[in-house]
């Protein structure tokens, strides 16, 4: 197995309709690998987005009723080449990567959760609006340019755009099930915050309320100032 290099070097490049053919020849792999456990698989990120420019990665979205166990993705994930990476939000999206440099993303996820909905409402969004998708690529070229040699850096300055984008997609929403899913999601960001900013708080008095520890000789001043002999 060949470690995850999460600082890939990497290269936006111009749209190619091969990106599309290139999501169903391996849809179907991963459809027949994973078997009845699936329910869809749609091709999301960038390189789904017609006429976009993007680092030439298909992500690739997985919804399964309820998750199975990891061991059982990665034995059936591993003929076809996916290793798993674990990240902060396991119990929302298992994530697998194929290729050195990378070249595919399977994201699996719960049927009809956010974390399912929320990639197609971004993509859709963009493909319904040209203009927006065209201000995204020009966020990424100057991005890229900016953080050329630092991956998470780029990715990171994408979040704020990428906030934005939802914020407008999630206003055009009508379908009833959608609407209580982006409300739910909203609460539960809600909580969290409130729930950080107790935690913080708590920290600040606890850390307040600690007597102040002598320093030792190493932390101390030298009373006498170097320029002094």
């Amino acid at each position: 197995m060949t470690d995850y290099n999460e600082n890939e070097e990497f290269e936006l490049s111009d749209y190619n309709p091969a990106w599309a053919q290139n999501f169903y020849i391996e849809a179907d792999q991963i459809a027949e690998a994973l078997g009845e456990q699936v329910v869809e698989v749609k091709h999301v990120g960038s390189t789904s987005i017609p006429g976009l420019r993007a680092k030439p990665i298909i992500d690739i979205l997985v919804a399964v009723e309820e998750f199975a166990s990891l061991e059982s993705y990665e034995k059936q994930l591993e003929s076809l080449g996916y290793f798993h990476h674990p990240h902060d939000a396991e119990d929302e999206r298992l994530f697998f990567w194929k290729g050195t440099p990378r070249t595919h993303h399977l994201h699996i996820v719960e049927f009809m959760t956010w974390e399912h909905q929320r990639h197609i409402i971004f993509r859709d969004y963009l493909r319904a609006h040209p203009e927006m998708a065209e201000l995204y690529e020009q966020v990424k070229r100057e991005l890229s340019l900016t953080f050329k040699g630092n991956r998470p850096a780029y990715t990171k300055g994408k979040t704020a755009f990428i906030k934005t984008i939802m914020a407008r997609a999630v206003e055009e929403i009508v379908d009833p099930s959608l609407r209580r899913l982006v409300n739910a999601a909203a609460k539960e960001e809600q909580a969290q915050r409130a729930m950080a900013h107790a935690q913080e708080q708590a920290a600040q008095a606890t850390k307040s309320e600690q007597p102040d520890q002598p320093e030792s000789p190493d932390q101390q001043d030298d009373p006498v100032p170097d320029d002094i002999t």
